[in-house]
This record gives C-alpha cells, sequence and structure tokens, in this order.
C-alpha cells in the first residue's frame, strides 16, 4: 500500500467575504527582500539600543528587515496572497512569511522574545547556528515547546557570520510547512561590501487544496485535536480534484490508516493527456505533482518582486530553501560565483556560467555576480517539476523596466560542489585518526504504511550518537532508498565534508550543516564535539524526520536544564 505522510493536506480554515478558504501548505506573500542596498545599511551594537531597526522595502510596504540585537516575534495566524489569485492562510512570524530577516553583528549576544498567539505550542530553532543546547529550540529535547499565550526568551552569543534561518521545530512537518520560519543573518566583522543584498527564500505550495477540508471536518487545528498521528480516516471517496495544474483525478481515493496517513492504493490521478496512475508512485515521484506551485519569498509567477540592479554592481544573493522539493536554480546572462555554503565559505571560489545550482530543502548558498549585461533577466527553475514554471525571479537592470526579458534555452549541467573552488589545509581528512566512527544507512520502508529510517529504526528507537566533550567524530551517511533524497542537517555542530562515493573532495574544504544525499550516494563527513548537549540528526525532509529518519549525538554526562511538561504535548520533529 502507498501511503503520503499527512503532513502534505493539513491546512488551516479562514472565513473570507462567506468563503472557506483552505490551506496545505503555508507561506506568506507579504515579503519581498529585492531593492535593499545592504551595504549602507549598518547595525546598532547592545550599546546603542536594545531596540530593533526596522527598514521597509520599497516594492512591499510590508517586509521588514531587523537589525540589531533585541527582537520580539509573534507566532500568529495571518493570510497572504501567493499572487492576485491564490490566497493561503499561514502561521507566521510577526505576520509574514517569511518573518521578518534578523540581521546582527559577528560577536554580539542576539535575543529574541518568541510570543506565541497561535492555538498550538511553537518554537524557534536557529537552523545552522552553534547555539547553546538549552537554545536549539528542540520540544521535548532542549525545551518545553511554548504554549499559546506563553512567551521564552532566546539568548546567546552568535560568533558564526553566514546566512541562517529560523523555525518552528514543533510538529515542524505541519508548523514549517504553514510558514513559521525567516532568516538570519550573521555579518561578519569584516564583511565585503557588496551593493546590493538580496535573499530569496524558496517554498512550494498544494494548487488545490481542497482535500485539507476533510481533516476533522474542516475544523481549525489546535493543540488538542488533529495531531499528526491521527490525521488519517478520511474518505475521499467522493471527491473529484481538476487541478488544472496537475489535472489529478482523485475520486476513488481513501485515507484510512490513522497512524501512517493516506492509502493512496486505489487513487488514480487522471492527467487529461497523459491518465498518470499514481498508485505506485514513490514519495519523491509523487511530491512535485502534489506541489505544482513554488514560491520565492512567498509570491509565485508574476507577483514575485524584481530585483533591482544597477550596471557596474556587485550583487549578493543569498538562496534559501525552506520547503520539501529540491530546486535547480539557473542564473542567465553572467558569470557568477558561490561563495558560501549553508554560511560557511568557499576557498577561492572560482566563477561559472550557464550552470544549475541545486538547492535541497535546509541548504544554503550564498552567490556573487558583478552587474555587466543590461536588460531584464530571470533566475529561474531548471527542473521538470510542474511547479518550476512558477519560480521565476526578474533581475531588472535600470531603465530597462520595460525591456523584454531576454530569452536562453538549452540543457545545463549541475554543479558539482564537491569539485567546486581550491583545495587548501582543512581540519580533517579521511585518514586522520578518529574517536567515534558511525554509519548512518537511510532507507524507505514500505509495509503498513510508509516509514523512513536509520540503520533500519525509526525516531526515538534510533540508537544514538554517543560522543565525549572532545572527540573527533567520523560519520559515513549512505542513502539506501530507491528514489527519495535526504537532506540530512545536524544541529550545534558544523561538519566537514571529508568524500563523496568513496572519492575524496577535490574542491575546496566544504563545512556544512546540512548535506543531500541523492538515492545511492555515500558521503563520509567528520566534526568536532565541541558543543555538549542533545542533538538531533535528521532529515530535513520534515516528511521524512516525522516518519522516523531522525537520530540524536548525546553528549556523555549532559543533563538538559529543563523537566518535560506532559501538558505541552512536545513533538521535536
Amino acid at each position: 500500500m502507498r501511503k503520503i505522510r499527512t503532513k502534505k493536506w493539513i491546512a488551516l480554515p479562514v472565513v473570507l467575504t462567506g468563503a472557506l478558504v483552505l490551506s496545505a501548505c503555508s507561506n506568506s506573500a507579504q515579503n519581498d527582500m529585492a531593492g535593499h542596498d545592504m551595504s549602507k545599511m549598518g547595525s546598532t551594537s547592545a550599546a546603542e539600543t536594545t531596540e530593533p531597526t526596522k527598514m521597509t522595502a520599497s516594492a512591499d510596504p510590508k517586509f521588514e528587515v531587523l537589525t540589531g540585537n533585541s527582537f520580539t516575534l509573534t507566532a500568529k495566524e495571518s493570510m497572504l496572497m501567493l499572487d492576485d489569485n491564490t490566497m493561503k492562510t499561514a502561521w507566521t512570524y510577526n505576520g509574514t512569511v517569511p518573518g521578518p530577516q534578523l540581521r546582527i553583528k559577528q560577536g554580539e549576544t542576539l535575543k529574541v522574545v518568541l510570543n506565541n498567539e497561535l492555538p498550538d505550542p511553537v518554537t524557534i530553532h536557529w537552523h545552522g547556528l552553534p547555539v547553546p543546547n538549552n537554545m536549539d529550540g528542540i520540544p521535548g529535547v532542549t525545551q518545553n515547546a511554548v504554549k499559546p499565550k506563553e512567551s521564552f526568551t532566546y539568548e546567546f552569543k552568535v560568533d558564526v557570520p553566514g546566512t541562517y534561518w529560523y523555525h518552528s521545530h514543533q510538529d515542524g512537518v505541519n508548523q514549517v510547512d504553514k510558514g513559521l520560519y525567516g532568516t538570519i543573518i550573521v555579518e561578519p566583522k569584516d564583511a565585503e561590501v557588496v551593493d546590493k543584498d538580496f535573499t530569496l527564500v524558496l517554498d512550494e505550495w498544494m494548487e488545490d487544496d481542497s482535500m485539507a477540508e476533510m481533516h476533522g471536518g474542516g475544523g481549525a487545528k489546535t493543540s488538542d485535536s488533529n495531531s499528526h498521528s491521527d490525521q488519517g480516516n478520511m474518505d475521499m471517496s467522493n471527491m473529484n480534484h481538476g487541478n488544472s495544474g496537475s489535472g489529478m483525478d482523485m475520486s476513488n481515493m481513501k485515507h484510512g490508516n490513522s497512524g501512517t496517513g493516506m492509502d493512496m492504493s486505489s487513487m488514480n490521478h487522471g492527467d487529461s493527456s497523459t491518465g498518470m496512475d499514481m498508485s505506485n508512485m514513490s514519495d519523491a515521484e509523487m511530491m512535485p505533482l502534489m506541489y505544482t506551485i513554488f514560491s520565492a519569498n512567498g509570491k509565485t509567477g508574476s507577483a514575485i518582486q524584481p530585483l533591482q540592479v544597477k550596471e557596474g554592481e556587485k550583487v549578493r544573493i543569498r538562496l534559501v530553501n525552506a520547503g520539501y522539493l529540491s530546486h535547480k536554480m539557473y542564473l542567465p546572462g553572467h558569470e557568477f560565483k558561490i561563495v558560501s555554503t549553508d554560511g560557511q565559505p568557499i576557498n577561492n571560489p572560482p566563477l561559472i556560467k550557464d550552470q544549475l545550482l541545486n538547492i535541497a530543502p535546509g541548504e544554503r548558498y550564498d552567490i556573487e555576480f558583478v552587474a555587466n549585461n543590461p536588460g531584464k533577466w530571470l533566475l529561474e527553475e531548471h527542473s521538470a517539476f510542474p511547479g518550476a514554471k512558477s519560480l521565476k525571479i526578474p533581475i531588472v537592470y535600470e531603465g530597462s523596466e520595460n525591456a523584454s526579458v531576454k530569452p536562453v534555452a538549452g540543457d545545463f549541467p549541475l554543479i558539482d560542489i564537491t569539485k567546486y573552488g581550491e583545495a587548501a589545509k582543512s581540519t580533517f581528512s579521511l585518514e586522520g585518526q578518529y574517536d567515534v566512527e558511525y554509519t548512518m544507512d537511510l532507507n524507505t520502508v514500505m509495509g503498513n504504511g510508509m516509514t523512513f529510517t536509520i540503520n533500519g529504526k525509526t525516531y526515538p528507537d534510533v540508537p544514538p550518537l554517543n560522543v565525549k566533550e572532545g572527540d573527533l567524530v567520523k560519520v559515513r551517511m549512505v542513502n539506501n532508498s530507491k528514489e527519495d533524497i535526504h537532506p540530512m542537517h545536524l544541529h550545534g555542530h558544523f561538519f566537514q565534508v571529508l568524500s563523496k562515493d568513496g572519492k575524496p573532495i577535490s574542491g575546496s574544504p566544504l563545512l556544512k550543516d546540512t548535506l543531500n544525499l541523492l538515492p545511492g550516494e555515500e558521503y563520509v563527513v567528520a566534526f568536532k564535539a565541541d558543543n555538549p548537549g542533545n542533538w538531533m540528526f535528521h532529515c530535513h525532509d520534515l516528511g521524512h524526520a516525522s516518519q522516523g529518519m531522525m537520530s540524536e549525538v548525546k553528549y556523555d554526562g549532559f543533563k538538559p536544564d529543563f523537566t518535560i511538561d506532559p501538558t505541552v504535548n512536545n513533538k521535536p520533529e
């Protein structure tokens, strides 16, 4: 039997002018980071102020970039318009998706007060930042989730510059999908000046959300109902979803397994031209057919605001994947270089052109180029996914606002980040001596539902990676799933990638916190156990994480500084 993870059908109902609008994927269209000249933006220090400075983008008056070191983020429900015709309901930080960008100087102490105005508990996880364990935002592991109408203060020093993002880790498979995420930029003390600094947060959406009303009779999700473990029992036998984008006929689809989600063994997705039968499709095949709208900063298609540049300017674009599909991005008409991945610099990055940059869930890539080819261009997705056509970000030179987009055609190769940049001395090597060695066998298991396993087990039964402070740790990760990708994310640490498929890395030393494994791929990575705590190590396709692909790195002798509150219903995925 083919099962789909239930997160993809979760929705929050909203009554608007008498109509019930339902969303299965949540994001907000109110943010666009185009048009900011970050080279002229100053951050205030703790000595100067404890309140952030608000900056408003000319393209959208509701967009905020906050600078300083003390912020308030309020988790609440808001509406969004992906474009003029597509409305969604979002769970947000401060009413927008992505939430405000927080910009802070390296070496300062960040303080964020989280207020929860949602009906469910929430947290903030600082994805990629090596924070103290009790600030990592993992319910039941590092803290209790923040109950509705309550607050929690995160406070820690930020020592490592780079591009990061923040998101809820409480029932993240649903809450991140609903929009609870934003970006955080730690500016280096010796920051290189650029003329324009843009951030693009990528995500995906379902075009037809009508199945969502089958959850709990269309009632709003609360902390006491419709939990991830009991969202089955949906009989959709009379439903026909004639989505113009996917043409999916779900008239024979029934959802019956309360523990694992949706039984699609009798589902026929009748594409008008192909009569596509999705009953035997893998998760990797089915997801792009369900998620047919792609967005950048909460906008899709022609609603995506252009990136305004002037000839001669040095431009940085920070690409962040907050979704559940990988995105192959193409920058036409310009040579560019990848200056960092997951916030960590690439050594001597060369200029490249006409290559695709693949960005997996949870990953970040910063690219830079010189605006030396005037006109109007499209930074766009070049995958075969149905939603790819909706992810096109205009790059418009001053004076070319009314020009036609310059056409680009052809098939372009993928950049292999393990061969990119210049080799240099690094901390770890394949031949080095390690205190701990650990293998992670990643797999997809079909049976009574679909599960995603590590070493044949699902969380919390996966044996942890036990370390002592100061240990040097080598981890071998192998993706034995036949079709599913697994972007593996380690909390609290960066790891160095040492080899891919048995061959040593030949490019720049590669430091990451999220590493994408395609089916059949094998990587060896290494890190130093220098941040005591209990840390998650999991797939950042949060549907995979919620169905088992999570483990922990546990430090010997470490004890959390909180007591689990059984009334919170902590959900760490």
